[in-house]
């Protein structure tokens, strides 16, 4: 939802921008993302998860990211490395390492200028998700959403300059608010957005 609020005023700006998400935005992306978040009585281990994460967000950034990038267009995505470093390493257990080492192999060490983390704690988050239906991750178990969220929470400690956290718990036009001025400095700062 801010992901789409954030484009919508880029849009309006007329800044060149692409929303996309992860994992998806291409036709294999959406066939691995319905495998992914939907597969029925199919035990996906977590090294295939992050092997399948990885196919997908390979093909993005071929097809999709890294042409856009090359024409001077604001690539907002949903989702990305840092998501699977929270579920398959920090949730799922697999090692860090190996973890990074194929995100870096996938995205070509391209990395976002910018990450946004929503923030909230996991009964809550569960809670608005509401009685809509539930993806594979989303019926994991508490602990799990715990881990995950501790990941997030860490990654971000490592690289602060990066990373901007937000009390998803505020109204939505608050958050809004919050992500165009981190935004709107940093577009500022490149020469892309007149003050």
């Amino acid at each position: 939802m801010q992901a789409r609020a954030l484009y919508r005023r880029l849009q309006k700006l007329a800044i060149p921008v692409l929303l996309v998400h992860e994992p998806g935005g291409t036709s294999l992306g959406r066939k691995i993302r319905r495998w992914l978040k939907w597969s029925e009585g199919t035990d996906i281990s977590p090294i295939s998860e992050l092997l399948m994460f990885n196919a997908s967000r390979a093909q993005l950034i071929k097809d999709v990211i890294q042409p856009n990038l090359a024409t001077g267009n604001i690539i907002i995505c949903d989702r990305y490395t840092d998501s699977t470093t929270a579920y398959q390493s920090y949730g799922r257990g697999l090692d860090l390492e190996i973890v990074n080492s194929i995100n870096n192999s996938a995205t070509q060490g391209l990395k976002p200028d910018m990450t946004v983390l929503l923030d909230i704690p996991v009964e809550e988050g569960l809670e608005r998700k509401g009685i809509r239906g539930h993806d594979r991750f989303e019926q994991e178990n508490i602990a799990f959403h715990q881990r995950v969220r501790e990941g997030y929470h860490e990654m971000a400690a490592s690289e602060p300059e990066r990373w901007l956290v937000i009390d998803a718990s505020q109204p939505r036009r608050k958050i809004a608010e919050i992500i165009w001025d981190s935004v709107s400095g940093l577009l500022s700062r490149e020469g892309r957005l007149r003050e």
